[in-house]
């Protein structure tokens, strides 16, 4: 059975998600500990504890391996025109990235939006680049730093706050923490956009930075 999340802060679109860290094979750097950017994620702390909100992301790590998963999204997307792929989690198996990758070649009518660490490892490369090269799909790969670091890739930052920003500023501190009709994500001619960090767990976590970095 699938089950899609609806945000007030996406303004309702519709996402595909998976339990934050679990799935996150990338969030993990060479020393074996989280990468900054994942020591203060968001879909660690909050809401996401509940066990009415863990309960769809546990389910969907069996869900998708069915075989009637990808004409059941595809139906699911029907009446949608954007889609955002994991606001918690990320496509941990090639098997899941290659399901994904034929419901986006299955909607061209939706444009879809995933954020991604997975492009560190090479298996994952062809598949990532279909989804890129596909007119309706944006694959941001999210940087590990939080204070603006980032490759020449289209891509996602975390910046320390708005006067920090690279690129396009995400302005959703402006707007009660929505997207405001903002779709600056899914847009291609859009190489970078940068997230002033919010909420207490990565305060703490940049300051712990800069106090290193004195």
């Amino acid at each position: 059975m699938l089950r899609l999340s609806k945000t007030s802060k996406l303004d309702g679109i519709l996402s595909w998600s998976l339990q934050a860290l679990e799935t996150c094979p990338a969030s993990i750097n060479s020393e074996g500990s989280l990468v900054d950017a994942c020591r203060g994620c968001y879909a660690t702390t909050g809401n996401y504890n509940y066990p009415n909100v863990k309960a769809p992301r546990l389910e969907n790590r069996e869900d998708w391996k069915r075989d009637g998963w990808v004409s059941d999204m595809v139906k699911a997307l029907d009446s949608q025109r954007y889609f955002r792929w994991f606001d918690s989690g990320d496509m941990y198996s090639l098997g899941l990235a290659e399901k994904i990758l034929q419901v986006m070649q299955a909607t061209p009518w939706v444009k879809h939006w995933m954020p991604t660490r997975m492009l560190k490892f090479a298996k994952f490369q062809a598949v990532i680049d279909q989804m890129q090269a596909l007119p309706n799909v944006m694959i941001r790969f999210s940087s590990d730093s939080v204070t603006g670091d980032h490759t020449n890739k289209h891509g996602s930052v975390i910046v320390e706050d708005a006067s920090k920003a690279v690129g396009f500023l995400y302005r959703a501190y402006e707007h009660e923490g929505k997207c405001n009709g903002c779709r600056a994500c899914y847009d291609k001619t859009v190489p970078l956009v940068s997230y002033p960090a919010h909420g207490k767990k990565m305060s703490k976590v940049i300051k712990l930075i800069q106090v290193k970095g004195k």
